[in-house]
């Protein structure tokens, strides 16, 4: 993609992130030469905050998890019978997909089918792209042979490819599947009201919890003003991860602890991955954005700003499951992982069209356009710098410094270590938890794949540079230089 953005000063908030990062870096290298005093004083500074941060993030972390377990043991569905509102409510699924096997679309399809919610009141959309369009068919033929009469509805969509103004990806492919659905529900089910109906946009290998649809239901009959705000639940990318890569799967368990720490902080949550939202509100804001490729966060700023910031994010504590990365073999799991960890970086694209929107809407308070600001450009900036200062950097002026009489170069290394070996606390609390929330080990996996489970923690100061800091500037990087990236597909296999 070579078009730049159209809204407002958007190139100086294009290139400011990337100039961030690539500042303090120069900064921190020069000064580590010039003054290296004011550099160890500095990473000493920030490594003590980045202590406070891990032992914070900690405890939002288990408050999360005791409320996933707590909710986990709810029957929600019964819980609907005492709402009389509860049995107007219908669910309408989104299943984007592009080149994936029959297995993996059936596996998904079967799931909503065994879901406690009614499948009467379901409607799923099977969307393809024309790129795709043979294989998708035969899919969706299949499909519709096997639940065409479990669902309401089972509806089939192709995305047409070249329509102006969009790249390719699962944002334009929601946007024509919206389209194409409001004119069908205006045909056929004019008796459904907008405010009766919930989306949820899944990935295809999304699995959701048995109960998902109706504790969503039960959320969006009790929560106030339901259709200003989208539900967010957690992501576990662990439908196959006894199978993945150890980095594959450090990572696939630092997004879910990232999203256990946000939840329980719902002023500063954003969407992300698979996720429910109120049918009133796409169609308010005509659907998803086209020409994007961070559409899970942004279909989120597009109410927030459509509704001058009286939008809002709902947290919801029972699971959907996803793909980790896959490959063929190791090397091609770290490059699936390394692009999967570069496009949701690219969500540093939202920051032009986050500024614009600011300028020009006068009835957002100054104080919540800040807090939005502020935690995207910090959120981005760390997830960029933080390893490398930590790991790589941090070492740096003492390496200079070495030899100096000063008592303060020559205890920082003591005393860097000893905040190293306490943030790791941080790192033995996610090992831990992450044997709380795998799924039963398959048959085929070996036993000793546990202690594996737990070893592979040790890996976790390289995958944070590697697949944490490498792909953050990349992505900041490239939007810097007006170097776009398209949509990548995440491959998926069962």
């Amino acid at each position: 993609m070579n078009d730049r953005y159209t809204y407002g000063n958007s190139r100086f908030w294009e290139m400011f992130p990337g100039l961030l990062v690539w500042g303090t870096f120069a900064l921190a290298l020069t000064l580590s030469f010039l003054e290296p005093l004011w550099v160890i004083v500095f990473i000493l500074v920030f490594d003590l905050l980045w202590l406070y941060r891990v032992i914070y993030f900690n405890i939002f972390v288990i408050i999360s998890w005791k409320r996933h377990r707590e909710t986990s043991r709810i029957d929600w569905q019964a819980k609907l019978s005492t709402l009389p509102s509860a049995s107007a409510i219908h669910h309408l699924v989104f299943l984007p997909t592009y080149k994936e096997d029959y297995a993996i679309i059936r596996e998904t399809l079967r799931s909503l089918k065994e879901n406690s919610f009614p499948n009467s009141r379901m409607m799923v959309v099977l969307g393809g792209e024309h790129g795709d369009e043979e294989a998708f068919r035969k899919h969706a033929r299949r499909a519709t042979q096997e639940f065409g009469s479990v669902f309401k509805e089972l509806i089939v969509t192709v995305h047409p490819k070249g329509l102006p103004g969009e790249i390719s990806g699962k944002g334009s492919n929601l946007n024509w599947m919206g389209h194409k659905v409001e004119a069908f529900l205006q045909e056929k089910y004019p008796m459904i009201a907008d405010e009766d109906l919930i989306v949820s946009a899944f990935d295809i290998d999304t699995i959701a919890h048995r109960q998902y649809f109706s504790y969503l239901t039960y959320l969006y009959c009790t929560v106030p003003n339901p259709t200003r705000c989208s539900y967010q639940p957690i992501a576990l990318f662990s439908n196959n991860i006894w199978n993945a890569s150890a980095p594959v799967r450090i990572a696939a368990f630092g997004t879910t602890f990232w999203l256990f720490g946000e939840l329980t902080r719902s002023d500063r949550l954003w969407t992300f991955s698979s996720h429910s939202m109120p049918w009133k509100m796409l169609r308010d804001v005509r659907f998803w954005q086209k020409d994007i490729v961070s559409e899970d966060s942004r279909i989120f700023m597009q109410a927030f700003l459509h509704y001058h910031g009286k939008y809002r994010v709902t947290p919801m504590f029972l699971p959907v499951s996803l793909d980790a990365v896959w490959g063929k073999n190791y090397w091609e799991s770290l490059k699936g992982l390394y692009v999967q960890m570069r496009r949701w970086a690219w969500g540093v694209e939202h920051l032009p069209y986050l500024v614009h929107g600011f300028k020009h809407d006068k009835q957002i308070s100054r104080s919540k356009k800040f807090r939005y600001f502020f935690n995207h450009v910090e959120g981005m900036y760390t997830w960029a710098t933080a390893p490398i200062i930590m790991f790589v950097l941090g070492w740096l002026p003492l390496w200079v410094a070495k030899g100096e009489t000063n008592a303060l170069i020559q205890a920082a290394p003591f005393t860097l270590q000893q905040i190293m070996q306490w943030a790791m606390i941080g790192v033995l609390v996610s090992a831990v938890m992450s044997l709380t929330i795998l799924p039963r080990r398959p048959q085929e996996v070996r036993k000793h794949t546990w202690i594996v489970m737990v070893l592979q923690w040790i890996l976790l100061p390289i995958t944070f540079i590697v697949f944490g800091s490498f792909p953050a500037i990349d992505a900041q990087t490239r939007l810097m230089l007006g170097k776009y990236l398209g949509f990548s597909v995440t491959k998926k296999a069962r």
